[in-house]
């Protein structure tokens, strides 16, 4: 047996020594006995007293050395023992005084009271019960198999009694002795529960009480058929159960055991546990009926037997009764209040809402959700937040008082509930929970008391069940958490048209790809010293079947926020590069541009996504470039940089999207693979201005670019002064509306068509791009390009442009 489930304690020599010398008087008792040597009746006696004083003695020891708690348990059965030695000399004494069998009542006392005192050391063990009423329900267990058998051992082996010998009480009491045994029996199984590992100290001892029990009942047997005498080699079983007793001594309770309260969840016992004290009920209903006389009479002794058990039972289904009130009262409050603040939960909230519908009158709900609360159990572990949860519980008392009713609706989400004549309004007192829900000195520099964010809704006649209302105040909240935190709102039509369509597009767009709803359009990049297109940028548009044709800006950040980015980014890697494939047939040198959120470069499927989408499309993975934003890029761990430096070494390029309006930073410049970088649009956009600071800082990100060997690609250039503001600068290459607008892939062929370049620009062949306009096609660098005027004043999104 491992060390896990019980532990031997280490017995010093004078115990070991005491053990076999007990072993060896047992041992030697059992042989006198059996082969009917002379004076065998005296060597039982002594053998009987050696044992339980050495029995005592040992469990007296083990009362010392253990704590108080297991010290009670192990001091009982010291005086059980004790008080069976002393029995036995007593005993001893009057049968050699002349009596054969001395059931005196001196006797009976000291035997009866080790039963009280056995009794009560099983029900002061550690597997026992804590509290009363579990004490007492295992007491009752055990008398009622005690008093069942009276009826069972009346059929077995008292009808052969004749009725002197069960006239004086005392002998009828000494003939009782098994039913009391095996009451301890039943005591010890109810209290040894399935909730802890087995203590061997405890097997041992329930082994003593089955020997003990069972020499009990032979013994009486034997009495019945006038066949006992003293010194038989029954007797020897009594040492025995004495010495498994002492034996225990040696056993320190398991680890798994605890000294202090019960388990709050313990497992359910067996089924055999439970029915195990009314099994001998149904074998005494039995006894009765046949020990009935022929007169119809039934004997005393079962008749008083019946009597008690019918008390005991009453009794023992009072407590059960009381037990099942108390647990009815407990799952009540299981299930209708929070068990960590005490406050009302989501289902006494919900039914306290619908009965205040019920009931008329103005109705409203304020959401309260803690900002920053995951932060707290972050840093400080769920045991603080635990702590925070229950005292801004009790702030939340206070504030609210007699005006509302408060709920905790799991995790960090309280509600409260204001109905009836509505004493206070809404508003003022979420003024009033914020109020209360403020840091106190010292808590704010901790780091330990999040902010509140709460949405009001008042029930009116756009509801229509309490479910309305409780979306709305959850609108509401969202919209607080968006206006900054530590705020309230109300909710208002627009706000739940605004959040129902939402949600409704949301519904729409997981329907997108699979339905064949999404489109790529691409827009040239070109190069800005020949008018060649040299790329194009992959750019996703939704054909929506009710609201049209929507640009990325109206459904990408939903499906970041939703996941669904990801099956996004498959769909358009795996376009672009098949339209790519399609268009080197054309332009062999024109590579494809293909925008990664940064969700998707951070899962590790991203390298086998792009490999197997150009592997499908017979392109070249140097024809593909992924752009990446500078956030994706910084929050970038070191197996996201890896992945980076294996997708450069397959040969596709990275680009750097949107350079300066991230966190751009130089360090990550050196770290990370990248072959482009791309100006923001709304640099470029400045240049038309004449603003010197934008005109700098184009500039200086192209000479940051040259230095560490990057490509640049001036974005949103929509002017021909921009034009020429960013090709003076020296940029390589130019994206935007004067190039050309997004368009489908046979637009695109139409733009990858080679036709003659002006004679005055160098570079012999061009490819004509799309006129801003739209319309037709003109050459890259035509006539009066510089002073082109700009026919439409809106500026495209960035999304559009790149």
């Amino acid at each position: 047996m491992s060390r896990a489930v019980t532990v031997v304690a280490r017995r010093p020599l004078s115990g070991r020594v005491g053990l076999v010398a007990a072993a060896l008087v047992v041992l030697g008792e059992a042989s006198w006995l059996v082969a009917g040597l002379p004076g065998a009746a005296l060597a039982s006696d002594v053998g009987a007293v050696t044992v339980s004083s050495w029995a005592a003695l040992v469990c007296g020891r083990a009362a010392r050395r253990h704590p108080l708690s297991r010290r009670r348990f192990w001091a009982l059965l010291t005086v059980t023992m004790a008080l069976a030695a002393v029995g036995r000399i007593v005993w001893t004494v009057e049968r050699l005084g002349g009596h054969e069998l001395p059931h005196t009542p001196l006797v009976g006392v000291l035997f009866a009271a080790g039963i009280i005192t056995g009794t009560a050391a099983l029900l002061c063990s550690l597997a026992a019960p804590r509290s009363l009423v579990g004490q007492a329900r295992a007491l009752l267990d055990g008398v009622i198999v005690g008093l069942a058998l009276i009826p069972i051992g009346w059929v077995v082996v008292f009808r052969d009694l004749a009725s002197a010998d069960l006239a004086d009480p005392l002998r009828t009491f000494g003939l009782l002795y098994p039913m009391f045994d095996l009451m301890q029996l039943t005591i010890l199984v109810a209290v040894a529960g399935p909730a802890r590992p087995m203590w061997r100290a405890l097997a041992l001892i329930g082994v003593s009480l089955g020997i003990r029990a069972t020499a009990d009942a032979v013994y009486v047997s034997l009495v019945a058929h006038h066949s006992y005498a003293p010194g038989h080699p029954i007797d020897v079983w009594w040492p025995l159960s004495y010495l498994l007793v002492g034996a225990a001594t040696g056993y320190s309770a398991p680890s798994g055991w605890n000294d202090g309260e019960e388990s709050s969840e313990s497992p359910l016992p067996p089924w055999w546990r439970v029915a195990l004290p009314y099994l001998p009920v149904g074998g005494a209903i039995v006894a009765v009926v046949l020990a009935r006389q022929p007169t119809g009479q039934t004997p005393q002794l079962i008749f008083v037997g019946m009597m008690a058990l019918l008390g005991v039972l009453a009794l023992r289904q009072g407590l059960a009764a009381n037990e099942n009130l108390r647990l009815v009262a407990r799952l009540r409050r299981l299930a209708y209040s929070d068990q960590l603040t005490g406050l009302a939960n989501r289902l006494t909230f919900n039914r306290r809402l619908r009965r205040a519908l019920l009931d008329g009158g103005p109705v409203a709900v304020l959401l309260l959700d803690l900002d920053g609360f995951k932060q707290v159990n972050d840093r400080f572990g769920h045991a603080a937040g635990d702590r925070l949860l229950a005292s801004i519980a009790d702030r939340m008392r206070d504030a609210v008082g007699g005006d509302g009713i408060i709920a905790r609706l799991g995790g960090d989400e309280f509600a409260v509930l204001v109905s009836g004549d509505r004493p206070v309004a809404p508003e003022r007192l979420a003024d009033r929970l914020l109020a209360a829900l403020e840091p106190l000195p010292g808590e704010e520099d901790l780091g330990v008391h999040p902010s509140a964010s709460i949405g009001i809704a008042e029930y009116g006649p756009q509801h229509t069940s309490y479910t309305d209302l409780l979306r709305d105040a959850d609108i509401a909240m969202y919209a607080a958490k968006a206006a900054g935190k530590s705020a309230y709102r109300t909710c208002t039509p627009g706000l739940r048209e605004s959040a129902v369509s939402r949600a409704e597009l949301i519904a729409e767009l997981r329907r997108a790809v699979d339905e064949d709803q999404l489109l790529m359009e691409f827009q040239p990049i070109v190069d800005l010293a020949t008018g060649t297109v040299r790329s194009a940028e992959a750019l996703v548009r939704w054909r929506h079947p009710r609201l049209g044709v929507l640009p990325p800006a109206r459904f990408l950040p939903l499906a970041e926020e939703t996941g669904l980015i990801l099956a996004i980014d498959r769909w358009v890697i795996h376009q672009a590069c098949r339209a790519a494939a399609t268009w080197r047939a054309y332009a062999p040198e024109v590579t494809v541009a293909v925008n990664i959120a940064a969700a998707h470069v951070r899962r590790p499927d991203l390298i086998a996504t792009v490999t197997g989408a150009t592997a499908a499309a017979g392109l070249a993975p140097r024809a593909l470039t992924l752009e990446l934003t500078e956030s994706a890029l910084i929050e970038g761990s070191e197996a996201v940089l890896e992945r980076l430096h294996q997708l450069r070494e397959l040969g596709v390029r990275i680009a750097i999207d949107d350079f300066g309006t991230g966190y751009s930073s130089l360090s990550y410049l050196h770290r990370i693979p990248a072959t482009e970088l791309k100006i923001d649009r709304s640099f470029v956009s400045r240049l038309d201005a004449g603003d010197p600071r934008a005109y700098a800082t184009v500039e200086m990100v192209n000479r940051l670019a040259r230095a560490f060997d990057l490509a640049v690609v001036a974005e949103g250039v929509e002017t021909g002064t921009q034009h020429a503001a960013v090709a003076a600068i020296g940029c390589v290459h130019g994206q935007g509306w004067r190039y050309g607008r997004p368009a489908g892939l046979s637009e695109l062929l139409t733009t990858l068509t080679p036709i003659d370049a002006p004679a005055d620009r160098p570079g012999g062949h061009g490819s004509k791009v799309l006129d801003r306009t739209g319309g037709s096609t003109l050459p890259y660098g035509g006539a009066n390009s510089d002073d082109e005027t700009v026919t439409e004043k809106r500026s495209p999104s960035t999304q559009e442009q790149s």
